[in-house]
């Protein structure tokens, strides 16, 4: 039997539930219904943590006990995940017992084994972080994540050695390149691991924080809210005593974002080697969701909450919007302008409009049954080939946690049905009384709604099990990737309903938009000379198209996903001139300092050099192959 175990962090319960959070607990939901889709028992975990001086505060400030304010907003977290048609194995929480017996058991067997030891540091602490900063972390002289001073401190307090598995930890990324993923993440934490590691310092003083786990062989201390967290993913599963907590562990992916990266790449590898035990398979990063080109934080106070958004417009469109524009790894600006456009684009006009007038023909032509299908004719044979090859391509996406790109794929897919329904004209055929024709373009519609609603399911659930049932299909029955890539699954005969329409177009919100992004990115520029030293001001660098698709909405400009060497999004005002699937591979001349910008809600990082003549639009490209990255000049 397949297995995959995938986790979320468990949630710092200071703040209620936001869009961040969201967007981990929706990936790992995602891969999760991905896996069961492709034939794997899937254990799933997320849940809260709930010990730490944070949590004090917050519950100072309310007015409330630290177990009344955990117990308040453990539960908020538990119920805005149903919302968003999300399905967990296990929901953790840091305060239950089981768990805490899982801490004070590993802190024994670490201090038996001489990796705990006990001494007096001085250091800047931050209260926020809850923990002591070194001063190469801070930025001028303030905590780079919450902007405020850290405070002098000296105190006596258990240190666990890290320094002792440095090494081994190098060792093990050098071997393992796709142990952290996107890359980029790695090569960072070599860079931290190579700057040398210091004793971590896992214990808080009983006198200045009682609201932590009780050391096992000193009652005077709690431990370090990280070093407690870290353990559920062991506590989470059964470990130690739990028979099948080894079942999963071997399978083990974490899905974080990319603020917590040094704990779970460098402090749990770690404490896991200390313990005897395999590390975790892969980590995932991701970014962050930016709010006006500024990090989406609790603590910064810019938030979106889940449950509102998906109160005006709908959980699938949700989970699809933060799939399909975040590229994973990367920062994604979010907009309720960008989620509007792009849902109403692919799933309204392009996915909705296949469903609706795929099942309306059938009800109108065949009494809402499923057609005898006619002689498959090229064109017939043409769709489905294409449609088989792009979940086939889709499949490799998800795999990789490129939803963005899958989701792209599959979108050419479903404009490829759009213009096979304009272009064999079922009303046509009907009309004519070219009855086995009709049979077959409407048979040939309703397997391809078929398979596009089994692949969408975990992007999409709700959606895609009444596309299931309208289908006259059961979902529990249809649920498998082997299914959905079986052509020829519908019985003729079986009757199938229109129902209502999946995604009904949104009104577009009254956002005002510069009159540079209704149309294009282009710019005119005076002309003028310039000295040397302005054109020298200027970063030209050679980068790699990976991805290109419309904007949603737009006549003019593409989304264009380029390697410089790291991947950046960038929009140009090409789309007249170049197909996407064409500049996929193309290396360009990009301006890659500009100051990013909003375009039609897509934040632009960069512009691409092109040049115009009566012949039309080119685009400026080297005349062979080099390194994306490569300075031009």
């Amino acid at each position: 039997m397949k297995r995959s175990y995938l986790t979320t962090p468990i949630y710092y319960v200071n703040a209620e539930p936001h869009l961040g959070h969201a967007y981990t607990t929706v990936v790992a939901d995602t891969v999760a219904r991905w896996k069961r889709l492709q034939g794997y028992e899937v254990f799933f975990l997320t849940g809260t943590d709930e010990h730490g001086d944070k949590i004090v505060r917050a519950a100072e400030a309310r007015g409330l006990t630290p177990r009344e304010y955990v117990d308040r907003i453990a539960e908020k977290f538990r119920q805005t995940w149903p919302l968003l048609h999300i399905q967990y194995t296990r929901f953790i929480r840091t305060t239950e017992p089981d768990h805490k017996r899982v801490v004070q058991h590993v802190l024994q067997l670490l201090y038996e084994k001489g990796d705990i030891s006990f001494g007096e540091y001085e250091g800047l602490y931050c209260f926020g972080c809850e923990r002591f900063l070194t001063r190469k972390e801070l930025r001028d002289g303030l905590c780079p994540d919450h902007r405020t001073p850290p405070t002098p401190l000296r105190e006596s307090n258990y240190f666990f050695d890290l320094s002792r598995y440095q090494n081994w930890l190098i060792d093990h990324l050098q071997k393992h390149p796709d142990f952290i993923q996107p890359p980029g993440y790695r090569e960072e934490v070599l860079g931290l691991l190579r700057e040398g590691l210091e004793p971590l310092c896992i214990s808080r003083p009983k006198s200045r924080l009682s609201w932590g786990i009780e050391f096992p062989f000193d009652p005077n201390y709690v431990t370090y809210v990280w070093f407690d967290a870290l353990l559920n993913y062991l506590s989470g599963i059964g470990y130690p005593d739990d028979p099948s907590w080894e079942k999963w562990w071997q399978v083990a992916e974490h899905i974080i974002a990319k603020d917590i990266l040094k704990p779970h790449a460098i402090y749990w590898p770690i404490m896991l080697r200390a313990l005897g035990l395999p590390v975790y398979r892969r980590l995932h990063v991701h970014g962050y969701w930016n709010l006006n080109q500024a990090k989406m934080s609790k603590s910064l106070g810019n938030v979106v909450r889940p449950g509102d958004l998906v109160s005006r417009y709908g959980a699938d469109r949700v989970r699809y919007f933060l799939l399909r524009e975040m590229a994973f790894g990367q920062d994604a600006e979010f907009s309720e302008e960008a989620l509007v456009l792009r849902t109403n684009a692919e799933l309204a006009n392009d996915f909705g409009n296949l469903v609706f007038r795929t099942l309306s023909m059938v009800g109108k032509y065949c009494q809402g049954r499923v057609p005898v299908p006619g002689e498959e004719t090229p064109e017939d044979r043409t769709l489905k080939e294409r449609l088989l090859s792009a979940v086939e391509n889709f499949a490799r996406e998800m795999d990789h946690f490129r939803f963005h790109l899958g989701l792209s794929l599959l979108n050419e897919a479903v404009r490829e049905a759009n213009r096979y329904v304009d272009h064999q004209a079922p009303w046509e055929l009907n009309k004519k009384g070219k009855q086995d024709r009709l049979g077959r373009v409407l048979y040939t519609l309703l397997e391809a709604l078929r398979v596009l609603a089994v692949v969408l399911w975990p992007i999409i659930p709700r959606s895609s099990e009444l596309l299931l049932g309208n289908l006259g299909l059961s979902p529990a029955e249809e649920l498998s990737l082997e299914r959905a890539l079986t052509w020829g699954r519908l019985k003729p005969g079986q009757e199938v309903q229109r129902g209502k329409a999946l995604f009904p177009r949104l009104e577009r919100p009254s956002f005002e938009v510069p009159d540079r992004e209704k149309d294009s990115a282009e710019e005119k520029v005076e002309e003028k000379t310039y000295p040397l030293e302005e054109f020298k001001k200027w970063d030209l660098r050679v980068a790699e198209i990976v991805a290109a698709e419309r904007v949603p909405g737009t006549d003019r400009l593409l989304r264009l996903t380029v390697r410089c060497p790291e991947e950046r999004t960038v929009v140009a005002g090409i789309a007249e001139h170049y197909r996407p699937e064409e500049l996929v591979g193309k290396q360009v001349v990009l301006v890659a300092n500009l100051k990013p910008a909003r375009i039609r809600g897509v934040l632009s990082q960069g512009m691409i050099l092109a040049a115009r003549d009566e012949k039309g639009l080119k685009l400026l490209v080297p005349e062979e192959t080099v390194t994306p990255g490569a300075e031009v000049g």
